[in-house]
């Protein structure tokens, strides 16, 4: 009886060492990997691509995830998921940390951490070049598309408007392009590359009714050591004028195509 209880003592302790260790690493770490969530639906952002800059996956969020990872003697791994999936991946312990485009709400503060900002964006409305559409006011009686979790559609919900939510931002797009809705409201920098590749749409914004949004890397609450390299990666990046240089390149190249 003894042997037993001490045996189960020893376990006991094991266990609690490796949730201990867990908490701390993020839950999904292995080694010297960080294992980022993304939605890479989301260009210049994230996409997937032939070659891209961590295996198959390319754009402004993966190189900035890549650079964190090297700056702390790490790899960087991505798991490609549905948008809506991120955070509760993040707080089963399944990825690390989020990288994808999101913005640091006051909602999603109450479930995670959020790193240091590192770049600032806004919602515009798509759509096709002889539309009447000149204001978010004009979409009232329109057709209305957005992506499914992102900001256009908290947005749109504010504004009291009915919409359709696709998975993808494609999808959604390809409405447009086929005459099946009237407007897509997303991201400015994902609107550029999505008028870019398609011709007969042109962007429409309006800052009177999309503010400014955050975007930043989310972890689970509480790891403040993932947290704090990641911040340190984020500032000196930011500094040195990394992340700019990023976003340019990945806009211009998504514009070019």
């Amino acid at each position: 009886m003894k042997k037993t209880t001490k045996l189960l003592t020893v376990t006991l302790a094991m266990v609690m060492a490796a949730c201990t260790l867990t908490a701390c690493g993020g839950g999904a770490s292995e080694g010297n990997t960080i294992t980022f969530g993304t939605n890479a639906e989301f260009p210049p952002f994230e996409y997937v691509t032939s070659n891209g800059v961590i295996g198959e996956y390319d754009g402004i969020d993966m190189a900035i995830a890549k650079q964190i990872a090297e700056s702390n003697g790490m790899t960087a791994a991505v798991e490609n998921m549905e948008f809506d999936s991120l955070l509760v991946a993040l707080q089963n312990g399944q990825i690390d940390a989020v990288i994808a485009g999101m913005t640091a709400t006051d909602e999603r503060r109450e479930t995670v951490d959020f790193s240091t900002t590192y770049y600032t964006a806004t919602q515009v409305m798509i759509v096709k070049e002889d539309s009447d559409i000149a204001a978010a006011t004009d979409m009232a009686d329109k057709k209305i598309c957005v992506v499914q979790g992102y900001t256009g559609e908290i947005c749109v919900q504010n504004m009291g408007y009915s919409y359709e939510a696709f998975k993808k931002g494609t999808e959604a797009v390809l409405e447009l392009v086929n005459g099946k809705c009237d407007v897509v409201v997303i991201d400015s920098a994902t609107a550029q590359k999505y008028v870019g590749d398609n011709e007969g749409l042109k962007i429409v914004e309006d800052p009177s009714a999309f503010e400014s949004e955050e975007y930043a890397i989310a972890v689970q609450k509480g790891n403040t050591e993932l947290l704090d390299k990641i911040n340190s990666s984020i500032d000196k990046m930011l500094a040195d004028g990394t992340v700019n240089e990023l976003a340019v390149k990945y806009t211009e190249e998504a514009t070019a195509e």
